[in-house]
């Protein structure tokens, strides 16, 4: 059976003047000329995208889109008629948004996250940005420190709201964000909280002893590439760390606080520096990366 809305690997049956047939004895699809490969040939199969045209006819193309059904992407919106309005998703025809499925009116040459879904009367590929519906509320398959893909759909005033795993609804607060996301960005995150309104809170930083590794690695290359200081210390302010190393304050004062214990950097006149310990660490470190292999 050919599916709408999703990607197709069919048999190329027939051969005519403007593309070719691919499917099977009961079920065909066209497939323009403009969108075949060099060397197509009757027998082979081919991996195609299958949607509609503009008379709801089902066509396939080796075009990719930017999302297909059950998916979320970003995309440009193009146009607005009396009926909704239509977005580039990176086919020749646009997605159709009807008004009833947009969370907000959505103005042309603005981009939004998008969902791609089937209508199931019409059997016509559409797009949503009222996301809410869309949103899996089981979320026990997750847990928490679980490594996890995000794409931004929304920022408001508490943090930005993301798409988890492609699936699920989470936020990530900007308490823990180092610089300004963007709606459409892609990151990768961990679950630090599963609520009980099938939302999680996600953080883009690692917990626990990989974590604070990491941040003691960035302070250690920060004050060697520094000539071996940085004006910073526990009484600075939150924003001149992150300005500095994209470092919480908190996590800052725990890294500092280790490589202090290790007599790796010294703290005093406002100020964090590297010690003859950290300056010898840095050093063979260094010299390790340039040895040939």
């Amino acid at each position: 059976m050919i599916r709408i809305g999703e990607y197709n690997v069919l048999d190329v049956r027939k051969e005519v003047d403007f593309g070719f047939y691919l499917g099977t004895e009961e079920d065909t699809i066209l497939l323009p000329g403009k969108w075949a490969p060099d060397g197509l040939a009757l027998g082979g199969k081919l991996r195609v995208f299958v949607y509609t045209d503009s008379e709801d006819r089902p066509i396939a193309t080796t075009q990719g889109p930017l999302a297909t059904i059950g998916e979320f992407a970003l995309m440009d919106i193009v146009d607005i008629t009396p009926h909704g309005a239509f977005a580039d998703w990176g086919l020749e025809k646009d997605l159709f948004i009807p008004f009833g499925l947009q969370k907000h009116p959505l103005e042309t040459g603005q981009k939004y996250v998008v969902y791609v879904s089937l209508h199931e009367r019409t059997e016509r590929v559409v797009g949503a940005t009222d996301l809410s519906p869309h949103f899996d509320e089981d979320i026990s398959e997750l847990q928490v420190g679980q490594e996890v893909g995000l794409m931004v759909f929304n920022l408001n005033e508490v943090g930005a709201q993301v798409v988890v795993a492609g699936r699920y609804r989470g936020i990530v607060y900007h308490d823990d964000t180092m610089t300004r996301l963007k709606r459409g960005q892609r990151l990768t995150g961990w679950i630090e909280t599963i609520r009980g309104d099938a939302r999680v809170d996600v953080t883009l930083r690692r917990r626990g002893r990989e974590a604070n590794d990491e941040a003691r690695e960035l302070v250690l290359r920060a004050l060697a590439e520094a000539g071996g200081s940085l004006p910073l210390h526990d009484k600075s302010p939150p924003e001149e760390i992150r300005a500095t190393l994209e470092l919480s304050k908190k996590v800052f004062k725990k890294a500092v606080g280790g490589l202090y214990k290790e007599r790796l950097i010294e703290i005093g006149d406002g100020r964090i520096a590297l010690t003859k310990a950290g300056r010898s660490l840095q050093a063979a470190r260094d010299a390790a990366k340039g040895a040939p292999t």
